[in-house]
């Protein structure tokens, strides 16, 4: 699991970039127990997938952790715990390391299992874990003033998963400050309900139009846009959004 940090004279001196000399580090939330495992398993495959070692040699490449599990030459804080429970319920005793690096192997070479592990995308994304940890994560990061507008360093497929988990709490928030029911909004396209909300998300939201104009039944995102800012060009429109953002803003999180 450790990285190796690469420093000589020529990373000091070189203007090239990339690998070696850049890229790969970032930071995840991690849930505890088996999302944290399975990230584990993903970095001891890394030098596996590189082709830097076979699949039955992936605890002799040096610069990973995984070699001073199994020798059990470790420090105090690396603890298997996680990573043996994970793979079968295993002891940490040379017995149960060979069990896990045929795991491991396994892992490495059975087609299911590589779809399986991929699909968690520990090399994408900013949360790994179930629904309910990625939902508590992004509330406390609400809490605590985050901008989750914002997501640096996401694959296009996972900006627009957690952009639409944004906009649909805002919707939902804005819906029940206004005492509006989401599952039993008005058919027209255009209805004064549908433009309010869709008013108010543009004003405090980076919203697009094509979300918009499916969530609300909208018709084109054109449409949506254009409902939105009629509804904005009116003095008494405005104010009922000015109204429900205040609102909004200022009541009780829940």
């Amino acid at each position: 699991m450790a990285a190796r940090h690469v420093d000589s004279p020529l990373e000091c001196l070189s203007p090239a970039t990339g690998r070696p000399f850049q890229g790969r580090y970032k930071a995840l939330l991690v849930e505890p127990g088996h999302g944290l495992a399975q990230v584990c398993h993903y970095i001891h495959l890394n030098p596996v997938r590189a082709r830097l070692v076979a699949p039955t040699k992936a605890a002799a490449y040096p610069w990973s952790s995984l070699s001073k599990f199994v020798a059990r030459k470790r420090p105090g804080w690396l603890q298997p715990a996680t990573v043996l429970e994970a793979a079968g319920g295993l002891r940490d005793t040379p017995a149960g390391w060979r069990k896990y690096l045929a795991y491991l192997e396994f892992l490495a070479t059975d087609d299911t299992a590589q779809r399986e592990l991929v699909a968690v995308r520990m090399s994408r994304g900013w949360c790994v874990g179930g629904d309910e940890f990625r939902q508590e994560m992004r509330e406390q990061a609400v809490q605590r003033g985050a901008d989750l507008e914002r997501f640096a360093g996401l694959e296009p497929e996972e900006v627009q998963t957690e952009r639409s988990a944004v906009w649909e709490e805002k919707l939902t928030a804005l819906a029940r400050r206004a005492n509006i029911d989401l599952q039993k909004l008005p058919a027209p396209k255009s209805h004064p309900t549908k433009a309010l909300l869709a008013a108010a998300m543009k004003r405090s939201t980076s919203v697009s139009n094509a979300w918009l104009a499916e969530r609300l039944a909208m018709g084109q995102p054109a449409s949506a846009s254009q409902f939105a800012r009629r509804w904005l060009l009116r003095e008494e429109g405005r104010g009922a959004v000015e109204r429900l953002l205040q609102t909004a803003s200022s009541a009780p999180p829940g």
